[in-house]
């Protein structure tokens, strides 16, 4: 109730709430402040009133910060070197390790550590029957059964790199940062750090898994980790809003989160499916989620090697200016 006054330099003020009181107070302040309200008998001097007194200020009790996630999966450090054919070091502690596809090791440090190992390294519990069952995975997507880890083991940092195979960008996937899961062509993986799960997805739809290009299978790369992916020629990173639909080549796609819906569409149209030159078929990425594109598949770039070398030489010996040029490229004695 607003039964409390004070009087300063001869004027009186109120009526306030004790709180209210308490709050004007200190801005009054001086020993010439007066105070009426209930309980006293007359003006008192405020600094007299025990209950104008400023109660003492409790601790706020502030929770201890929360413990910080620490990863499963080994946190490397990595350096990402070139333009076009590039290659990612990785720098290992001692007993970190990173694991790799057979093959893609290009240079390693005194200190590593160097095994080859059956299924899927990061399931190391899970037995005999469960590395059969990784190293049967693998095999549906094409590759090895077999995969390659590097472990720190002399004093210090090590470091261990590893190459793209044909011209391109290598992507840092930090899976924490997508969901712990990422969705990616069968050969794009490059190497991850221990406690990335290298296994394989089914596509959902019958029309994607006969006409994709990639059939039923996509690499699954799971876990808390960083991975490395390769993408040939130039990198295209988009977001898709929910419901957004991208068409791309079927063989430009590089990665994407499994949010997104994938799909393959016949092109449609008499010319452009016999003479448009882009397959039959294209892929639908729906939104929402993040897609990685390649403008350099290697499937592209073999066929140009391919038709490049079967123009050559070979296809002209019966021509005269075909053995002609063979004479002079001193094919022939």
């Amino acid at each position: 109730m607003r039964e409390w006054h004070y009087a300063h330099d001869g004027q009186s003020f109120g009526p306030f709430t004790l709180d209210e009181l308490i709050g004007k107070l200190p801005g009054v302040g001086g020993d010439q402040t007066f105070v009426f309200g209930p309980g006293l008998s007359g003006w008192t001097p405020a600094h007299a009133v025990p209950a104008l007194r400023a109660k003492p200020t409790e601790p706020t009790h502030v929770p201890p910060p929360p413990a910080a996630t620490r990863r499963a999966a080994d946190e490397i450090d990595y350096a990402i070197s070139g333009d076009d054919m590039q290659f990612v070091e990785v720098e290992l502690d001692p007993q970190e390790m990173v694991i790799a596809e057979a093959g893609a090791m290009m240079y390693m440090t005194q200190g590593i550590n160097m095994e080859t190992r059956f299924g899927d390294p990061s399931k190391e519990g899970g037995g005999f029957f469960g590395k059969i069952m990784t190293a049967g995975k693998r095999m549906l997507t094409g590759e090895s059964l077999f995969m390659t880890t590097y472990t720190g083991m002399g004093p210090g940092k090590q470091r261990v790199a590893f190459a793209a195979p044909y011209p391109g960008k290598i992507i840092p996937m930090d899976l924490t940062q997508l969901g712990g899961e990422l969705l990616c062509q069968k050969d794009s993986f490059l190497c991850a750090a221990r406690g990335v799960s290298v296994g394989i997805a089914f596509t959902k739809k019958l029309g994607a898994g006969l006409f994709g290009g990639e059939g039923f299978i996509l690499q699954r790369l799971s876990g808390d980790g960083l991975a490395f992916v390769h993408a040939g020629g130039t990198l295209c990173q988009r977001r898709l809003l929910p419901g957004e639909t991208l068409r791309v080549d079927t063989g430009c796609i590089v990665a994407f989160q499994p949010s997104v819906q994938y799909d393959i569409k016949f092109v449609g149209g008499v010319k452009n499916t016999l003479f448009g030159g882009e397959g039959l078929f294209f892929a639908t990425l729906t939104g929402p989620g993040d897609i990685w594109l390649q403008s350099l598949p290697f499937s592209r770039l073999a066929d140009r090697i391919t038709s490049a070398a079967g123009s050559f030489g070979r296809k002209e010996e019966g021509s005269l200016l075909g053995g002609i040029g063979t004479l002079l490229q001193g094919d022939r004695s």
